[in-house]
């Protein structure tokens, strides 16, 4: 069965603004726009953590003291690409978010799968520092 390139553009197009509502949400510090998004069985890893969380129970009480903690003045999602499946996506992107600090540099990978009920929801999430070589 071939997988129509205008599906792929569709898939892609749902991907990057499914992500981008979350990262607003996230950048008031409301993390309920991720919890919202992953799956129950989400695996999640980034740079504060020792070792990957599983589940969306811990992934909420991780979120919990991020709670409007994140104040994001703007950010930017560059080169944001999307491989797709016909029930699975894997978007990649760079992430500049601006603080009064500075600005934080990261790279985001974000698996999506298709859910029965037609939504598409994050089942593993990657966060890392930018490093300059």
């Amino acid at each position: 069965m071939s997988f129509s390139q205008n599906l792929k553009t569709d898939i892609s197009g749902t991907i990057i603004a499914l992500e981008k509502a979350a990262l607003e949400k996230w950048n008031s510090g409301d993390p309920s726009g991720y919890i919202n998004l992953s799956a129950d069985d989400v695996s999640y890893f980034d740079p504060s953590l020792s070792q990957r969380l599983d589940g969306i129970e811990n992934l909420k009480k991780y979120y919990e003291p991020i709670k409007k903690a994140v104040e994001v003045h703007k950010y930017e999602m560059i080169n944001p690409q999307v491989v797709a499946m016909q029930n699975m996506a894997v978007l990649t992107f760079n992430f500049h978010s601006y603080k009064a600090e500075g600005v934080s540099k990261w790279n985001c990978t974000e698996v999506y799968r298709l859910e029965a009920d037609g939504q598409w929801k994050i089942i593993h999430t990657h966060w890392s520092f930018c490093v300059k070589p």
